[in-house]
């Protein structure tokens, strides 16, 4: 019997030519990962803009894809309410897949991860980069809620200091490790900022960020620690939460002085809105998440001019207390 013979011979036949993007216009990925930040985070996107053209494009894109993974593994849209999280393993599963395709320049039929493709190619991002963070996911995936201090910081590691990392790849940051150390730092200060604001609402979706321990130290429980009239005992435990920001922030700053000039302006900008937003709740105490906490536009201007000055003098003192952990502390993921 003759054997059916191929529609196109096989001389005329091209292996496809992975490209970052997945073959996608770069400017059309650009454009829809701003609209992705503009939306997700207006504290970002606004200090993003500090940036030069060619980095906030690719941090932009960076964004874009954090966002999705966030967005697919609690099943919501931008950041907004928790979904339905029955079948959450196979979501985890599917950023795993189309992250590792984005990364070797595959189609993945969906811009944040084709804009992740993008960057990796212009920054240098690997898998195994991406893997920090998507870690991060599948701690939440698990239902993870910290004991110790450390618990909480390697959390907060995967979610958000593993991103610090990949900022400052495709900041072109210089190829240093104390340098990389205190981008880690940046988003380690990030994540206690969140943790502080959303305390109340991350416990009506069932989860607790707050160390166990500290809890108990004050009183409280996983049980009881939301309710409205633990609200005082919880304001102290924020507040040491936001004192533990603050002395991430300091670390960061160190870093800050080693990048070029709009970037130092623009990290150095976004660390004081966030910081604003940490140190909001602790000032408000008890009162702190009766409304939602945010930093309107003229005071985020003013977070802006500060921090010009800042970036021109480089002004960045040695840290009166170093951060108890370190990146290499919080890398291991533990069995997560």
């Amino acid at each position: 019997m003759n054997q059916a013979r191929p529609l196109v011979p096989s001389r005329f036949v091209r292996p496809s030519i992975p490209r970052p993007g997945g073959g996608r216009d770069r400017a059309a990925l650009v454009n829809e990962s701003y609209e992705a930040i503009a939306e997700g985070s207006r504290s970002f996107a606004f200090a993003s803009k500090l940036f030069d053209k060619p980095t906030r494009e690719r941090v932009w894109m960076l964004y874009a894809w954090c966002r999705r993974c966030d967005d697919l593994v609690d099943a919501q849209d931008m950041g907004g309410a928790l979904g339905d999280q029955a079948g959450i393993e196979d979501r985890l599963q599917a950023i795993h897949v189309l992250t590792r395709r984005a990364l070797e320049g595959g189609a993945t039929a969906d811009p944040a991860f084709d804009a992740l493709g993008q960057v990796a190619g212009e920054a240098g991002i690997t898998l195994d980069m991406a893997n920090e963070v998507i870690s991060g996911f599948a701690m939440d995936a698990n239902g993870f809620s910290p004991v110790t201090e450390k618990e909480m910081m390697r959390y907060c590691y995967h979610v958000a200091g593993a991103v610090g990392v990949l900022m400052a790849r495709v900041m072109f940051a210089p190829n240093d490790s104390f340098i990389y150390d205190r981008a880690c730092d940046l988003g380690l200060a990030f994540q206690l900022a969140n943790i502080s604001r959303d305390v109340i609402e991350d416990a009506g979706a069932g989860r607790c960020y707050l160390p166990e321990e500290w809890l108990a130290e004050a009183g409280l429980t996983r049980e009881n620690y939301a309710e409205e009239e633990n609200r005082f005992a919880l304001a102290a435990v924020v507040a040491r939460l936001v004192d533990r920001m603050e002395m991430y922030e300091q670390a960061a700053r160190l870093g800050a002085k080693h990048l070029r000039f709009r970037q130092r302006w623009a990290v150095l900008s976004a660390l004081r809105i966030y910081g604003a937003i940490g140190r909001k709740a602790r000032e408000r105490g008890q009162l702190a998440w009766d409304r939602r906490i945010y930093v309107p536009s003229y005071k985020k201007l003013w977070h802006v001019a500060v921090a010009f000055g800042e970036a021109v003098t480089r002004h960045a003192p040695e840290p009166r207390e170093w951060p108890p952990y370190k990146r290499e502390d919080l890398r291991p993921i533990a069995g997560w």
